[in-house]
C-alpha cells in the first residue's frame, strides 16, 4: 500500500540512539517493523499477559489483560491506518509497546507507585513505557534496551510532566521530550494510537463489566452511544438473547467509532493539508473524533469511571492492590538486598525499587508480598 504525504516513511526515519548496521537487503524489514519485532521478544511484552487491565488477573481468565488490550488497540490502530494511508508498522509498534511500563494491578497500582515516588520525582506509566525500552531491557550486548526507532519511542512517550521533559531534553537534546516543550504534535501514526487506545479501552471495558455482573444492560441504556447500537440490534435481530446481544451491539459501536474517525480525520486532515509527516507535527493534532462522537466517547468514559471503576468491589480489590504495592515499596527501600543484583547495587534506591516493581505481574508481585509480609 502507498503512504500519504503525511505518513511518517520508514526511509525517513530519524534513527536510533545507539548506531547500528542497516538491515541486511533480503531481510524485507524496515525500521518500523524490525521495532515491532523487538517489542513482541521482549520480557516486558510477556508480562502483560499478567498484568491487570480493570479486573485483577486472578479474577477470570475471560477479562482483558494488559496484553490482549495492546493487541486490540493495536488491530483497531492499523484498520485506521490502512484506510488513511498512514504507517501500518509505525502505528502496531507503538500501540504494542505503549503499556510497556505499566505497573502490576492496573491504575491502582500506578496511583499507589506514584504516591511512594511522590518524594522522589514521581512515577508516571508512559515515561516507564520509554525507561523500559529504552534503558530497563537486557537483550543486547552493545547497550541496554531495545534501541527502537525516534518515531517508535516518540509515540510511546504518550504523556510526560515538564519537568521530566526538561530532563529527557537535556540528555537528549530535540528528542522524544522535545514536543511537549514546543507545545507541537507527534506523528499523526501516534495521535492515532492514543484515540485507538481509548476506543479499545471503552469497548472492552464495557464487555468486561457486564461479563462480571458488576454493569448491567439496564444500565447501559443510560450511555447514549450504547443504547443506539443496542436498539439498533434489537430491531434487527429481535428474537437475539444472552451475550449476543451485547457482543453485536459493541461490534456496531466500535465499527462506528472507527468510521466516524477515518472521515474526521480526512476532514480534518483536507482543511490542513499537510504536505509531509514534519508539517502534521506542527498542525493541531489531526486524528480525531467528530464532535458529536467525541462527545458521546466522553459520555461513556464517565459513565464507566463512576459505575465500574468506581464499583464498590473493584474499589475492595484495588484497595488491597495498592496495599500490596506500597507495602513492597517500603520493603524493597529498606532492605534492597531483597531485590535482584541489577536493581540492588543502583545508586539510586527509590527509583530502582520503582522499576522493579513496576516490572511486575499481579501474580508475582502478590507473591513477593506474601513472602515479605508473612
Amino acid at each position: 500500500m502507498s503512504l500519504a504525504c503525511y505518513a511518517a516513511k520508514p526511509h525517513e526515519t530519524l534513527g536510533r540512539l545507539h548506531q547500528e548496521p542497516a538491515e541486511p537487503t533480503q531481510s524485507g524489514r524496515n525500521p518500523f517493523q524490525r521495532d515491532r519485532d523487538r517489542i513482541i521478544h521482549s520480557t516486558a511484552f510477556r508480562r502483560l499477559e499478567y498484568k491487570t487491565q480493570v479486573f485483577l488477573n486472578h479474577e477470570g481468565d475471560h477479562f482483558r489483560t494488559r496484553l490482549t488490550h495492546s493487541l486490540e488497540v493495536a488491530q483497531i490502530g492499523r484498520a485506521v491506518a490502512r484506510r488513511l494511508q498512514l504507517n501500518e508498522d509505525l502505528v502496531e509498534a507503538i500501540s504494542l509497546a505503549h503499556d510497556l511500563g505499566h505497573t502490576p494491578f492496573g491504575h491502582a497500582g500506578q496511583d499507589a507507585l506514584n504516591e511512594c515516588m511522590k518524594e522522589h520525582g514521581g512515577f508516571e506509566h508512559n515515561l516507564q513505557s520509554l525507561w523500559v525500552v529504552d534503558f530497563l531491557e537486557e537483550r543486547y550486548a552493545k547497550w541496554n534496551g531495545l534501541n527502537l526507532s525516534f518515531e517508535t519511542r516518540e509515540g510511546i512517550l504518550k504523556h510526560c510532566a515538564r519537568r521530566n521533559a526538561l530532563l529527557i531534553e537535556a540528555q537528549e537534546p530535540g528528542g522524544v521530550a522535545s514536543r511537549f516543550l514546543k507545545g507541537t504534535q507527534p506523528s499523526l501514526e501516534a495521535q492515532l494510537c492514543n484515540l485507538a487506545d481509548a476506543i479499545a479501552y471503552n469497548a472492552h471495558d464495557i464487555d468486561d463489566g457486564v461479563r462480571s455482573g458488576l454493569l448491567t444492560m439496564e444500565q447501559m441504556q443510560d450511555v447514549s452511544l450504547f443504547a443506539r447500537y443496542h436498539a439498533q440490534t434489537l430491531a434487527e435481530y429481535p428474537q437475539l438473547q444472552g451475550r449476543r446481544v451485547l457482543y453485536e451491539t459493541i461490534r456496531r459501536m466500535l465499527s462506528d467509532q472507527v468510521y466516524d474517525v477515518i472521515n474526521a480525520t480526512r476532514a480534518a486532515l483536507q482543511q490542513h493539508a499537510p504536505a509531509s509527516a514534519d508539517e502534521a507535527r506542527q498542525c493541531p493534532a489531526l486524528v480525531q473524533f467528530s464532535a458529536a462522537m467525541y462527545e458521546e466517547s466522553k459520555a461513556l468514559k464517565s459513565f464507566l469511571f463512576r459505575n465500574l471503576y468506581r464499583h464498590p468491589q473493584v474499589m475492595q480489590t484495588t484497595d488491597g492492590a495498592r496495599a500490596v504495592v506500597k507495602d513492597l515499596f517500603n520493603v524493597y527501600l529498606d532492605k534492597p538486598q531483597e531485590m535482584p543484583a541489577a536493581y540492588a547495587q543502583r545508586s539510586d534506591v527509590p527509583r530502582a525499587v520503582a522499576d522493579y516493581l513496576s516490572g511486575m505481574t499481579d501474580r508475582f508481585a502478590t507473591r513477593e508480598h506474601a513472602r515479605l509480609t508473612a
